[in-house]
């Protein structure tokens, strides 16, 4: 009887359909990381407020507890999975990249690195980390950034990289930190809309060659949704209600929404919310093709070990590196934001 009860299971557990594998969600993130600086001196910037000495009192051991809290976002991020893709904004220098992949637990990920030295004062660049299994860059370059009435003023190189995404489609990748609001946002303003004119010069060219190419942007733009920078200059608007109506050679802003909602945001001032740091997608990749964006995917990454009390304002803020001149043993001032892709294999 045993025997009869045995060769039953058996038979049953065939009959079972198996689940299909899944393929592992290609999710990317882009993080300002707030003055990631190792402790060298680079005599060509002015980075001396993150040497040993000065006056951030910033040390070997600090530096290495931010590569450890920034590798804790980006892992917890990723959950399960690491994130494909990994912008990166407000880092000194391609060492302290190669400091983050190799530091555990990132150094598991085998994170490959494009990076190139901007002219940036300070020494500020941006970064891209890619899983070379998932993300094959075939072409970059740093957009350099000369302002016609101040070519003296120096300021991030955008980031350009086109690659294949999970060996089936071409994914072109914008990675930005526009100017800052030093000096006031309206005084400030026109240094960004110049930027934004750049890059939508580089998409206009893509688009042109290509009109349903696959275009992310991504980065801190120090502008919100609705500035000029954005909404005007560069042109993406917020996604439409009616799919029907997007245009593929069009730009949309996946944290349009998100921004005007003020619920949460990347970053907080004055006690408000708000999406300074945001991706921007063509038409493209909002419609069901071989690569597109998972929809109502695009969110702000707001754990709550991220957070920390907002003693001036109430609620919570982004716990950062340094309040003042005290080191605050937090993360960054801004709030990762990430998106994920669905890419069909190519026939």
């Amino acid at each position: 009887m045993k025997r009869y009860y045995w060769i039953l299971f058996i038979l049953l557990c065939c009959c079972i359909p198996k689940a299909l594998p899944q393929s592992k969600p290609f999710r990317v993130v882009c993080y300002n990381v707030e003055n990631l600086f190792d402790i060298r001196d680079d005599s060509l910037t002015n980075d001396s407020e993150y040497l040993q000495g000065g006056k951030r009192g910033w040390t070997y051991k600090k530096y290495n507890t931010k590569l450890s809290n920034i590798s804790k976002v980006i892992t917890a991020i990723g959950g399960w999975n690491p994130p494909a893709i990994v912008g990166l904004c407000e880092i000194e220098n391609r060492h302290v990249l190669e400091d983050l992949t190799c530091y555990a637990p990132l150094k598991a990920f085998h994170y490959q690195i494009v990076h190139y030295e901007s002219p940036d004062a300070r020494g500020v660049d941006v970064g891209l980390l890619y899983q070379k299994n998932r993300f094959c860059p075939i072409f970059s370059e740093a957009i350099n950034i000369t302002f016609p009435d101040n070519p003296e003023k120096k300021t991030r190189d955008i980031l350009y990289v086109k690659g294949v995404a999970n060996n089936s489609d071409t994914l072109h990748i914008f990675v930005n930190h526009f100017p800052s609001r030093l000096g006031g946002a309206l005084a400030s303003e026109p240094r960004r809309i110049y930027v934004a004119s750049v890059l939508r010069h580089k998409v206009d060219s893509l688009l042109q060659y290509s009109p349903t190419a696959n275009i992310l942007i991504m980065g801190d733009f120090n502008d919100y949704p609705t500035n000029k920078s954005i909404s005007q200059t560069l042109r993406a608007m917020a996604i439409p209600t009616d799919s029907n109506i997007i245009n593929d050679t069009c730009l949309y802003n996946l944290f349009y929404h998100t921004h005007v909602e003020g619920v949460i945001g990347s970053y907080k001032h004055d006690g408000e919310w708000g999406m300074l740091d945001q991706m921007i997608v063509s038409g493209n990749l909002l419609h069901a093709n071989t690569t597109s964006i998972v929809p109502n995917s695009a969110e702000v990454f707001d754990a709550e070990w991220l957070l920390e009390e907002d003693r001036h304002y109430l609620g919570k803020q982004p716990s950062r590196t340094y309040i003042g001149m005290k080191f605050n043993n937090g993360y960054s001032d801004h709030l990762p934001i990430f998106v994920d892709f669905s890419i069909k294999p190519s026939n």
